[in-house]
């Protein structure tokens, strides 16, 4: 989900996303008070010591300074235990683990440490095979939005009902595969960072995320070589391309320190918001014709929008091709004021255009369920349980700071889309889904990007129609492959597919992840 600040591409005012919020609870029946221990810890592990981190760098790697600890259970339920790694002498990984939220698998948490920059996650074993199973990782948008929404209203073992209510989700995305939810970068959910530091750019997140991965598969050597796929949304289709190519490139200083390289494996983006020039122009198209809906606007404002739209184009493509950030300002300031500001005054739901807006969107971005999370998320039984650090104010599900942070270094025009490209020439398979009702990271703007993106397999892609895929005989979406590259539509769906359509979003992952055509 993007940030309530709307898309600091589109230039509107910044609104507060933050909410009231509160901690854990195990899952509970709908509707039922939980009983008075709803987590019901195991019985804690032995203490384990923690492991040093050395000071060498990549030449000076020296296999015998470090001891894997391989084993989960070894982990206390009570206290962190801290993993370093010589090759990485900056980042330390401390993590616990615990039975919340699903309680048919083993779920851990913790923080990626690097000096004063400390990263929250979240990790659940597969209900199937943890042993064999593929290894996801996932992060919300925003920028600045935490992970926490996608783990507890969208794909993780357990949704948020009420803040005292949790409930079991049979379409988690970890019924076939070990799944990481990450809060980044600092300042988002709870991760947190001392002395006033902050991460304002795509780049530079990518390479704590890079160096927790390489950390945490040193340590746990069952998941080595197994296949690694890093997935995101909104905002995500913009983070997940860099930071799947940091992790690509990081493999060859990994194996030149005869190290094993992450087998990384696809990247998959939901609903993203990858490419700002093609999506904001594609504005107009989902207002205005009968795409996923029928017009919204009235004949006068879509005449108006369809006016300003070629000028709208020019200056966004020449963003893209030359960024200067004082004309990119303006350029935005134009399309929002005759492209997006008329969506806003309809009283739609941004995320959903075939819905009106569930409330005031500053207050709980059309989705009320937001302030339940936060509740949920600020109660103290489950601050406790996910060992959050006592520093930690309110659980906030995203941060105007952060936002604010990224849109002044200008980060929404860096052009992640040829991160695509250079990874589907490099092996990495991508699937772009996209919920076909959302607006403000729409499926036309997608499939335009995907349609643009420049690698030796476009010319087969373009060359594909659109077809249908099912589920259980039942059109699902839309879709386009060619050889590592898929286009999909979720039909019924908006921003946040998997909440909409949990079902056929599953059926979706479960497919790439086993190869299979949709």
């Amino acid at each position: 989900m993007l940030s309530p600040r709307i898309l600091s591409l589109l230039g509107l005012a910044a609104v507060a996303c933050g909410s009231a919020q509160q901690p854990f609870f195990r899952p509970t029946s709908q509707g039922k008070n939980p009983s008075s221990n709803p987590f019901a810890f195991s019985k804690p592990a032995p203490s384990v010591e923690t492991v040093t981190n050395f000071g060498a760098g990549f030449d000076a790697y020296d296999a015998g300074l470090f001891t894997p600890l391989e084993d989960f259970s070894a982990l206390s339920t009570d206290e962190y235990t801290t993993l370093g790694h010589p090759l990485f002498p900056s980042y330390n990984v401390r993590i616990k683990q615990s039975t919340f939220c699903d309680g048919t698998a083993r779920a851990y948490t913790g923080y990626i440490d690097k000096e004063a920059h400390h990263l929250f996650f979240y990790f659940f074993e597969s209900r199937n095979d943890p042993d064999t199973d593929d290894v996801i990782f996932w992060t919300n948008g925003g920028p600045g939005c935490s992970s926490s929404l996608g783990l507890f209203m969208e794909l993780g073992p357990c949704r948020v009902n009420t803040p005292h209510n949790v409930t079991y989700n049979p379409y988690s995305w970890n019924e076939n595969a070990n799944v990481f939810f990450v809060d980044q970068p600092v300042g988002v959910g709870f991760s947190y960072a001392e002395h006033g530091e902050s991460v304002d750019n795509t780049l530079d997140a990518a390479k704590d995320i890079a160096a927790f991965v390489a950390i945490f598969f040193e340590h746990f050597t069952k998941f080595k070589g197994r296949a690694f796929h890093m997935a995101g949304e909104s905002y995500g289709g913009r983070y997940i391309p860099v930071f799947a190519s940091e992790v690509f490139d990081q493999n060859a200083q990994l194996e030149a320190a005869g190290l094993t390289p992450i087998n990384l494996s696809s990247v998959m983006i939901g609903n993203g918001c990858t490419h700002w020039p093609t999506m904001v122009t594609s504005y107009y198209e989902m207002q205005c014709q009968n795409i996923s809906v029928p017009p919204i606007q009235d004949v006068s404002t879509c005449v108006r929008m369809k006016q300003s739209l070629s000028r709208c184009e020019k200056w966004m493509s020449s963003c893209d091709d030359a960024y200067n950030e004082l004309d990119c300002e303006a350029a935005s300031m134009f399309c929002s004021a005759e492209i997006s500001y008329p969506f806003f005054n309809s009283g739609y739901n941004p995320y959903d255009i075939s819905k009106l807006c569930d409330g005031p969107i500053e207050e709980t971005l059309c989705y009320p369920l937001t302030k339940s999370i936060s509740g949920f998320l600020d109660r103290a039984d489950v601050r406790h349980t996910l060992g959050v650090d006592p520093s930690v104010g309110n659980f906030s599900s995203c941060s105007d700071n952060v936002n604010a942070a990224f849109h002044a270094r200008g980060d929404q025009m860096f052009p992640t889309q040829y991160y695509i490209g250079a990874l589907l020439e490099r092996g990495v398979r991508a699937l772009i889904y996209v919920g076909a009702n959302d607006w403000i990271c729409n499926w036309v703007g997608n499939e335009r990007m995907t349609l643009g993106l420049e690698w030796t397999g476009q010319d087969a892609f373009v060359g594909q129609s659109l077809r249908e895929w099912e589920v259980d005989g039942k059109a699902a979406g839309l879709t386009r492959s060619a050889g590592p590259f898929t286009f999909a539509t979720i039909f019924n769906a908006g921003h946040m597919a998997p909440y909409d359509k949990p079902k056929e979003s599953l059926e979706l992952v479960k497919r790439w992840l086993a190869k299979e055509e949709l």
